[in-house]
């Protein structure tokens, strides 16, 4: 299996989880066109792996993609195990990793419900090198 995007999420405002749309349009050096995370930053674009979400899902939560306030649920990539600085091919676009993980300042309801979230230890952010749309089924690849 090929890796590959399997939602692309926004939101209106910071703090929130994000709803999954039908496609999103990413501006270069600025993140998701409409989404709450987007500007001149280094965690313009946010990804979590399915495989991360169902962890959440087996210890019982109802969650799924968005919840985490993740742009872009991915399938058949180890997102952790990208280095920094490694680009990646998502649909038109070309991301750039700019961070693993994140410090959780505060304890979202998920961690109260579980004990625990994926995100912060599993979730990584980007910064668009190229921009374009992006939309589930496109295809990921890394870039040599």
């Amino acid at each position: 299996m090929k890796a590959h995007v399997d939602a692309v999420c926004i939101s209106l405002a910071k703090g929130e989880k994000k709803t999954p749309v039908e496609r999103v349009e990413l501006k270069e050096n600025h993140g998701i066109v409409g989404d709450a995370h987007a500007g001149e930053w280094h965690r313009q674009v946010s990804l979590l792996a399915r495989e991360s979400i169902a962890k959440m899902q087996a210890m019982g939560l109802s969650v799924d993609a968005g919840d985490f306030a993740e742009n872009i649920t991915t399938v058949g990539i180890d997102l952790v195990g990208l280095p920094i600085g490694t680009r990646l091919s998502v649909g038109e676009t070309v991301l750039e990793v700019t961070q693993i993980g994140k410090e959780c300042h505060t304890r979202c309801a998920i961690y109260y419900q579980a004990g625990d979230c994926v995100m912060p230890k599993e979730g990584i952010f980007a910064r668009v090198i190229k921009g374009g749309a992006v939309a589930p089924d496109d295809p990921i690849e890394l870039i040599a």
